[in-house]
């Protein structure tokens, strides 16, 4: 579920950092810069694991701003495919089922990735599985799950122009406005073992 990257970067510390250690500064900058925050195929970076190695600091001209180049390691969400995790459902719809963790919440299960038998009871707003002898088991809102996953989708983030801008503010190609996540993970929960823990 966690794995190490290692990371190139160059660090600005600003003089209001200056009454701190050196090795705080670089963390507290590096945390700021990476923690919470996806980068393109390598995942969600979490927190700092530790520093490998920093330059000399070289104070920037008329900024006062000294600039270190910094290799560490950060702590970085990706799971790999077919790896079981356990999170609880935040929402469902006719789409699929939304699941999260405590630091994640773009999971996505699809109806062909249930168990065999599974509909949305439109009523209740939940997916039924109605299994063989006839007995109806419900995906709950904030129900703990196991699931596996399948399969990951990255979205670039870059800057759009402002005709893409307010493309979006009117709803854009797919008739809403959001902007698609960054990292989101399709899982499934159709195989013994799989969705909520209450069932096993």
């Amino acid at each position: 579920m966690f794995i190490l990257t290692t990371i190139s970067d160059l660090v600005k510390i600003s003089p209001a950092d200056f009454s701190k250690p050196s090795i705080q500064a670089i963390e507290d900058n590096i945390n700021a810069k990476y923690a919470n925050k996806v980068i393109q195929k390598v995942g969600l970076c979490i927190s700092l694991y530790d520093i490998l190695s920093a330059s000399e600091g070289n104070i920037g001209h008329m900024t006062g701003i000294v600039n270190v180049n910094v290799e560490f390691r950060m702590i970085v969400f990706r799971p790999f495919k077919g790896e079981i995790l356990n999170g609880k459902i935040s929402s469902s719809s006719p789409a699929g089922i939304r699941i999260r963790l405590d630091f994640f919440d773009d999971i996505f299960v699809p109806p062909h990735l249930l168990f065999d038998g599974s509909v949305f009871d439109h009523r209740e707003a939940v997916f039924i599985w109605r299994t063989e002898d006839g007995a109806e088991l419900f995906f709950d809102k904030n129900e703990t799950v196991r699931f596996r996953v399948e399969a990951e989708f990255w979205n670039d983030q870059s800057p759009v122009g402002p005709g893409s801008l307010e493309a979006q503010a009117n709803g854009g190609e797919n008739g809403h406005g959001s902007r698609k996540s960054p990292y989101v993970i399709e899982a499934s929960m159709s195989q013994g073992g799989l969705g909520p823990t209450l069932w096993w």
